[in-house]
């Protein structure tokens, strides 16, 4: 296996420093059409197979709210997983955040159905004490659209820099009272992507689907990426076969923590987010 490096900037065509300004300082950073669109809508084709199986089965899908809901998927069943995840973005970004022995731990979609409600303000998980103490990000989410996002469509919103505010009185360490809720809608940006665009935060900035009054489902892409010090991989159960294993390249192997299975298991849906549980999704 090849030893981790660190990152040289004067050899990554990325801005190391704008890289750690924007996710130290908003907590939210993107790369416009680091993908072409035919790769997005090829990413939607297979999120809308995965969906409608998973809908099918009990506990396939979570809801995280009325008409939304969240599924975690085997890396193989999309076709552009290594192209996603060997990205050299996504791989400057990781290392340059997370050091160079960084860690793929998820990999699901959340999907913002007509008639999905604005969630609460929340982060995905407890803030650890890295971040709270240590004052450093152990995590980042990667989000991809599969559609052009308007403005009808529930958009995601995020309070920009909040990922350092202490958790005093959030309720399961992730939901804010409300009497914080007019300070983020004061710094509330929403996020409007287009296909073939990238973004990657901290899950740990405040932030919420807003409601979606189009026609249209609102899918998104998640890829979940934790530094050694983080413990995330254990929500999560991330499955690679034998046989897709062997077809990967090293330089990706060393970031992978999942199972090699003969065989792919039906994945356990486990990161449930209490408050996200707002009645029938």
């Amino acid at each position: 296996m090849e030893t981790a490096q660190l990152i040289d900037p004067t050899k990554t065509a990325y801005d190391i420093a704008q890289i750690m300004g924007g996710l130290y300082g908003d907590g939210i950073i993107g790369l416009k059409g680091a993908f072409s669109r035919e790769w997005a809508q090829q990413l939607g084709e297979d999120i809308a197979v995965l969906y409608e199986a998973a809908l099918k089965r009990p506990g396939g899908a979570l809801g995280r709210g009325p008409k939304r809901h969240y599924v975690e998927i085997h890396p193989e069943n999309i076709r552009g997983f290594v192209e996603l995840a060997t990205h050299p973005w996504v791989t400057a970004v990781c290392e340059t955040v997370l050091g160079p022995e960084y860690k793929i731990v998820e990999i699901g979609f959340d999907v913002p159905n007509p008639g999905a409600v604005n969630q609460p303000w929340h982060r995905d998980f407890p803030a650890p004490d890295d971040t709270t103490i240590g004052r450093r990000l152990n995590s980042l989410a990667f989000n991809l659209t599969t559609i052009d996002v308007t403005e009808d469509m529930g958009p995601f919103e995020v309070a920009p820099g909040t990922q350092w505010d202490l958790p005093i009185d959030f309720e399961h360490g992730m939901f804010p009272p409300k009497s914080n809720s007019p300070r983020y809608e004061q710094r509330a940006q929403r996020k409007m992507p287009q296909m073939g665009d990238i973004s990657a935060r901290s899950a740990l900035t405040i932030h919420r689907g807003t409601a979606n009054y189009s026609d249209k489902p609102r899918p998104a892409l998640v890829l979940g990426v934790d530094a050694p010090t983080a413990n995330n991989a254990e929500r999560h159960d991330l499955q690679v076969s034998k046989a897709f294993y062997a077809t990967l390249p090293e330089s990706l192997k060393q970031h992978l923590t999942c199972r090699i299975v003969d065989e792919l298991e039906i994945i356990e849906q486990g990161h449930t987010i209490e408050g996200l549980m707002m009645g029938e999704a």
